[in-house]
């Protein structure tokens, strides 16, 4: 089982907030270290947890202990890791140096490396692997909405961590391949980039064949190399990876009908890198169609539609104005 301790959230963001949120309103006691601006956002509204689903509450910031300084982790027995991939070694030494020797770390991040990285940094302690396949936007104030469907899943291990976790409206369930989970999650997070330079809602987006269109090109290209580095990713949904280009290029009305049977996505999703582009922050592109690129590099594979991705979302990062507004035909190569 999992240490009687406070559960601290490393990097309390969008993801952070919404699962330490949720924790919190079952009964279990959480502590966040965040940035001063979200901070002071719960601090002076609550932190307001809402969803898809129709699910609304708001928790009071006494209930949680909220802090940017580190010693926060200081008594805390599980660490859950939900930082940007670029700042995994930095949390990882804070952890290192801050958290309890015995504290279980579960990184719930993008990518494909960071469980790796954070073990490296932290040798000697119980790191865990997960994947969260939902999406939460911020829309300010304290608020935090779930605007995807989808369970956690985290790596198995004989503490049985991901029952030990799981909340109410938080589901958890372990895995014994998480690193087919975490590819798969992959494939499906390389629409991020492409929501964050269309600059439309991501139901609005997936309506549309020709973004689903160019979604299924930048899957083909990835599910190509990753293949050839004999990976064998698990998809998210019940629909499997190799299916899923297919499936995407169907007419919309055949399509909606089966993501409706397949995904909830709530009319105000956008992907975390729009938001990033919003905010004029770094994303978290190098470790999506980036990651593409460096297999396809290895094998000798042409995969131009991710090099024109990266270099789009690194020249709307440059230029600091949000999302480019992009249509499909602007982005392909």
């Amino acid at each position: 089982m999992i240490p009687d301790r406070p559960i601290a959230v490393a990097g309390a963001g969008s993801i952070g907030c919404f699962v330490g949120g949720m924790l919190t309103a079952a009964g279990r006691n959480v502590a966040l270290l965040a940035r001063p601006r979200v901070i002071g956002e719960i601090e002076s509204h609550g932190l307001r947890l809402t969803s898809f689903g129709g699910f609304d509450q708001t928790i009071a910031s006494s209930r949680l202990a909220l802090s940017e300084d580190p010693s926060i982790l200081g008594n805390a027995g599980v660490v859950l890791v939900t930082v940007k991939s670029a700042d995994t070694a930095e949390i990882a030494d804070i952890i290192a140096e801050h958290a309890p020797a015995d504290a279980v770390i579960v990184s719930l991040q993008n990518g494909v490396g960071n469980t790796a990285a954070l073990r490296q940094r932290l040798p000697g302690r119980r790191v865990l692997a997960g994947m969260v396949p939902f999406n939460v936007i911020a829309p300010g104030e304290g608020r935090f909405h779930r605007a995807t469907s989808g369970d956690i899943v985290i790596e198995q291990d004989d503490a049985r961590t991901a029952a030990g976790l799981a909340a109410p409206g938080l589901a958890m369930r372990a895995t014994d391949n998480i690193a087919g989970v975490q590819w798969g999650k992959l494939l499906v997070n390389l629409n991020n980039a492409l929501n964050a330079l269309a600059g439309l809602p991501l139901r609005q987006q997936l309506a549309q064949r020709s973004w689903r269109r160019l979604f299924a090109d930048q899957m083909t290209e990835g599910l190509a190399a990753i293949r050839a580095d004999g990976i064998r990713p698990v998809s998210p949904t019940p629909i499997p990876p190799s299916w899923t280009p297919s499936l995407l290029r169907l007419p919309d009305v055949v399509f909606e009908t089966l993501l409706g049977r397949t995904m909830k996505i709530d009319p105000e999703a956008r992907s975390s890198m729009w938001e990033d582009l919003q905010r004029r922050r770094r994303t978290e592109i190098d470790y999506l169609q980036g990651v593409i690129a460096e297999i396809a590099d290895r094998h000798g594979l042409p995969v131009p539609l991710s090099r024109r991705i990266v270099a789009l979302i690194k020249r709307a990062e440059a230029e600091g104005k949000g999302s480019p507004g992009l249509t499909p035909d602007q982005i392909r190569p």
